[in-house]
């Protein structure tokens, strides 16, 4: 019998957000994570706000709508809101009741500058690793570096020589480059830049990320303006912000094949297990022979791949041109990015409990 269309439709619901969201959906296990990881962060972002005044959209659910932008792939933070409209999904995920109106685009831009200032990005990078603490799943003595391009929201066309350039360049021996002449009008801090020689030269900025051996997590990330030397120094100072027990590894590809880098790594308790080139006059290797034949030089350039994968998952959208202008703005979404990339992992590495 063929069912009527009906016109009508019914004025209220009586199923809420939480039971039209599956039990096995695997955005459950990472809202869980999100949650138990923002609890940790409660007393920061405390610090952040006034006692008194009126109250604004709540940093956890600002937080949860940026890490949904980076899992999901979505462009831009207009068309999040629109999707918040009808998408019950991401309702639920941000923290949104079934009639809670969408906020302004502009809840975004005006207070990403406090969340900046607070750390925020970086110390829910932190908070997800805890669960991952919890769960054994870090290792503690064997970790990868790498750098990737990341292109900035501006054009070639839009660098321009500077008003007042400098006397003195930040060449070498005071040698003026093309970043002490010329600028762009549009993100005047992207660089011109390209990685290889066989890419095109870009304004980008750089990111970083130190991953650990295991199961290639995400431990440490940032992004600076790009530069030949830009990789090294933010290893370095990625290193320093590691918590860490006992002396460690560090795998990198050769471009970190310099003699102040390693003496560094050796001068911080770390054991370069740098990518050495073949004998060329050119290019010098600055390993010592037992740093050569250590046993594990080879397994950590083996595991160095794990890097590249998640340079693979960061790079898919959002992050390969971003839509924000100035290093802070970029460094904030790339650590939000780096969450996101932690938190999926981690749903896959943790077992789902039994269903009653």
């Amino acid at each position: 019998m063929r069912g009527d269309e009906e016109r009508q439709g019914g004025m209220f619901s009586y199923v809420t957000l939480e039971q039209r969201v599956p039990k096995d959906h695997p955005g459950r296990a990472i809202r869980a994570m999100v949650d138990r990881a923002l609890g940790r962060m409660d007393g920061d972002l405390e610090k952040l706000y006034a006692k008194k005044g009126r109250p604004s959209i709540a940093p956890e659910r600002l937080l949860r709508a940026q890490l949904l932008m980076a899992l999901y792939s979505i462009r831009s933070e207009r068309q999040l809101m629109e999707q918040l409209n009808y998408n019950m999904l991401f309702r639920w995920f941000v923290g949104l009741e079934m009639d809670d109106p969408v906020w302004d685009v502009t809840v975004f831009s005006k207070n990403r500058e406090r969340l900046i200032a607070g750390q925020a990005s970086e110390q829910l990078l932190l908070s997800v690793l805890e669960e991952a603490y919890e769960q054994q799943l870090l290792s503690e003595e064997h970790f990868t570096v790498d750098g990737t391009l990341i292109q900035a929201w501006a054009s070639r066309r839009s660098f321009k020589p500077k008003d007042d350039p400098p006397e003195r360049g930040t060449g070498a021996r005071g040698r003026k480059l093309l970043r002490d002449t010329h600028e762009s009008t549009t993100d005047p801090e992207a660089r011109l830049y390209r990685k290889s020689s066989s890419g095109a030269v870009l304004p980008s900025y750089l990111g970083h990320v130190i991953t650990e051996n295991r199961n290639g997590l995400i431990v440490a990330a940032m992004a600076t303006q790009a530069g030949n030397a830009a990789e090294r120094q933010a290893a370095l100072e990625m290193l320093g912000r590691l918590k860490r027990r006992q002396c460690i590894t560090l795998g990198a590809d050769k471009s970190y094949q310099e003699e102040a880098f390693v003496r560094r790594l050796r001068e911080a308790g770390v054991r370069p297990h740098v990518a050495e080139y073949a004998p060329n006059p050119k290019w010098l290797n600055w390993l010592t022979e037992e740093e050569h034949n250590d046993p594990g030089m080879r397994l950590s350039q083996k595991r160095r791949k794990l890097v590249e994968k998640s340079f693979g998952w960061l790079k898919q959208d959002r992050l390969r041109q971003v839509k924000l202008r100035g290093l802070k703005k970029v460094d904030w979404l790339f650590r939000i990015a780096a969450a996101a990339h932690n938190l999926l992992r981690l749903s896959k590495l943790i077992p789902l409990p039994a269903q009653a």
